[in-house]
């Protein structure tokens, strides 16, 4: 079977939720259902738009209650864990994680939590001691008058040991508050849960067999040197690998027009593939995607699957960014078309785009400008920020254009 080039993006899109219109009103089961659909859910603090987890969620469910994502941890239905980074998983699959600690001993994490338990093993002792006897605790429960050390965000000693035993997997987080962490006992956390996991641990091969066939489900179509980054997996993943998944059925070899090596879907999309082969496949949404996004996160896959070359610049200097702080992506009808540099004003209740700008060989079509415009719209309302703000645009008109848009 193959593939056009198109029909791959919008198999891609439609396996993360984003390639058609919400059409109903966001319900709180729908959280869980989306971050199932990727697989996790990465957490990002920047809150200059929105916190990416919130962001992610909003791309894909529309106008819906952040506190329903609190709420799905605190109830059990998610777990938080190092996955591709720090990321809310579904409960159901946090034995995968649990039992794949020993695969993610290279991960920065890791390595930074086996340092500072050498280095303050007493300190982290008493610290998870105190929590064992008093219940969950946040950082912000223990109180020091000396400032944060250098590194890790410089963050005071306990936070760092807590983050330590939650890297290590003795903590785990029990609920969050005003996106605090409240860190308990693993097992405490877990034994509340309708569905606790179960004790006994996982082969490495079960795990890792697990988390290859979870990156390509959330991928739609992956060749296989995109799999490994999803979940961390190392070594990277290969073609003879994969070969023993296709000859059990659970996974579909298929060729994609202009690619030299092979590609892969999972058999649940079977019918979205049938589709995609017979060009079937539409894509209707137009929406801002946070720089953290699964369709994002992967610069190189971003760039080979979409064209669209992309850098987070909130990391860069000022005088070096090209686009701004927190450029977000700009999904339109299945295809990445700019990007968008903005930032919420939450106490003012304005929301300020300082910069658009569409990539190269995009045409300024009356349909993309009325389709940004909406996705503004929906945007800035749902972050409480109903008056719009466009500094400036390129292409030229750009900026004028949607600001006529949106006055209508």
């Amino acid at each position: 079977m193959e593939l056009s080039h198109r029909s791959a993006q919008l198999l891609h899109l439609a396996a993360q939720g984003l390639a058609k219109r919400v059409t109903r009103r966001a319900r709180k089961a729908d959280v869980l259902t989306a971050i199932s659909r990727m697989g996790m859910l990465q957490i990002d603090t920047i809150s200059v738009v929105a916190r990416s987890p919130y962001m992610v969620l909003f791309s894909r469910l529309g106008a819906y209650r952040t506190e329903w994502l609190d709420e799905s941890l605190a109830d059990g239905l998610l777990a938080e864990c190092w996955a591709h980074e720090a990321c809310f998983v579904p409960a159901q699959d946090y034995r995968f994680h649990r039992d794949y600690r020993s695969g993610r001993a290279g991960h920065w994490a890791h390595k930074n939590a086996l340092r500072v338990h050498a280095e303050a093993r007493g300190d982290m002792d008493a610290l998870i001691d105190r929590i064992r006897k008093e219940g969950p605790l946040r950082a912000a429960d223990f109180e020091r008058e000396a400032t944060g050390t250098k590194g890790w965000w410089g963050w005071k000693p306990e936070k760092r040991w807590l983050e330590a035993w939650f890297a290590l997997g003795d903590l785990m987080i029990a609920r969050r508050d005003r996106f605090q962490r409240v860190y308990d006992l693993a097992e405490r956390v877990t034994a509340r849960w309708s569905e606790p996991p179960p004790a006994d641990s996982l082969d490495e091969s079960a795990v890792r067999r697990h988390f290859i066939l979870r990156s390509v489900a959330a991928l739609g179509i992956a060749r296989a040197r995109w799999i490994a980054d999803y979940y961390r997996l190392r070594p990277r993943v290969t073609d003879e690998e994969l070969a023993s998944l296709v000859a059990e059925g659970v996974l579909i070899e298929v060729a994609v027009t202009g690619w030299s090596d092979r590609a892969y879907v999972h058999r649940e999309h079977a019918g979205s593939l049938a589709d995609a082969a017979r060009n079937g496949l539409r894509a209707t949404r137009t929406v801002l995607l946070s720089p953290f996004d699964p369709v994002v996160w992967d610069r190189a896959r971003a760039l080979e699957l979409f064209g669209f070359e992309y850098t987070i610049e909130c990391y860069t200097p000022a005088p070096r960014r090209k686009y701004g702080y927190y450029a977000l992506p700009i999904l339109h009808r299945g295809r990445l078309v700019g990007r968008l540099d903005a930032k919420a004003h939450r106490q003012e209740g304005f929301f300020q785009v300082l910069g658009v700008w569409l990539e190269e060989g995009v045409v300024l079509s009356p349909a993309l400008v009325g389709d940004l415009a909406e996705a503004l719209h929906e945007c800035a309302a749902w972050h409480g920020t109903p008056r719009i703000v466009i500094e400036k645009g390129q292409p030229r008109g750009l900026a004028g254009l949607l600001r006529e848009a949106l006055a209508d």
